[in-house]
């Protein structure tokens, strides 16, 4: 089913919205991409073209491979975060994908001041271990490269599972998809977050037509709601 993401991403490149068409103009406001499990920045690089093309400021978010302990890379996010909303003198949104999603929601709970809101593409923010066998096996192979790496077991990220779990301190939208062939679709649903269905593959969420189009309308409502 994540074959999928190669007619999605044909499926954009043809859509009018990859022009900005039909979506709100943004106003220059910064959007910091946070990518997902076994990935890094490159894996953003569309999806921050676009956001520049219909006016908005993208940043990355330092993560060359996205495997090491959470508190490890909320570190290095905290850091382009607050050197963002320094110099721009606003508020910024988080956008991650997948494990980018738990981040960024982590990453607003401890920096709320300094966040706009939280979007966050097809991750499990409800349960982050209700995922397809084949991808916990990756994440056990990441466990172990950071207990070796770090000399430490993952009980040091008891912190940050108590912080996903605790309620949303700004708006977050988790736009997920019921044929997501690695996270349960279940596992993107909490009471304190806004879920919007699409239709396509988990990791062709970041190159997916009908999220841009959602993406567009999120940006968009979050800041013309601070501007009120």
């Amino acid at each position: 089913m994540e074959g999928r993401i190669a007619t999605e991403f044909m499926a954009l490149q043809r859509d009018p919205v990859f022009t900005g068409k039909g979506v709100p103009r943004g106003d220059g406001r910064p959007v910091l991409l946070v990518p997902g499990f076994w990935s890094g920045d490159f894996s953003m690089n569309i999806l921050g073209a676009w956001l520049r093309r219909v006016g908005y400021l993208p940043e990355l978010g330092g993560i060359n491979f996205n495997i090491r302990y959470s508190e490890v890379l909320i570190k290095g996010l905290a850091k382009r975060l607050l050197e963002v909303y320094r110099a721009e003198g606003r508020k910024v949104t988080l956008l991650g994908h997948s494990r980018g999603g738990l981040l960024a929601k982590v990453l607003s709970h401890r920096y709320y001041p300094q966040v706009e809101q939280v979007i966050a593409l097809g991750s499990p923010l409800a349960d982050p271990f209700d995922i397809n066998p084949v991808t916990m096996m990756g994440v056990r192979a990441a466990q172990l490269f950071n207990v070796v790496a770090y000399g430490r077991p993952a009980t040091v990220e008891q912190r940050f599972m108590r912080d996903l779990k605790a309620k949303s301190r700004v708006p977050v939208t988790n736009v997920y998809s019921r044929s997501d062939g690695i996270v349960n679709w279940r596992a993107c649903l909490r009471d304190d977050i806004h879920a919007i269905e699409v239709r396509g593959s988990h990791v062709g969420l970041a190159v997916n037509p009908e999220v841009y189009r959602v993406l567009g309308h999120v940006l968009a409502a979050g800041w013309r709601g601070a501007g009120r």
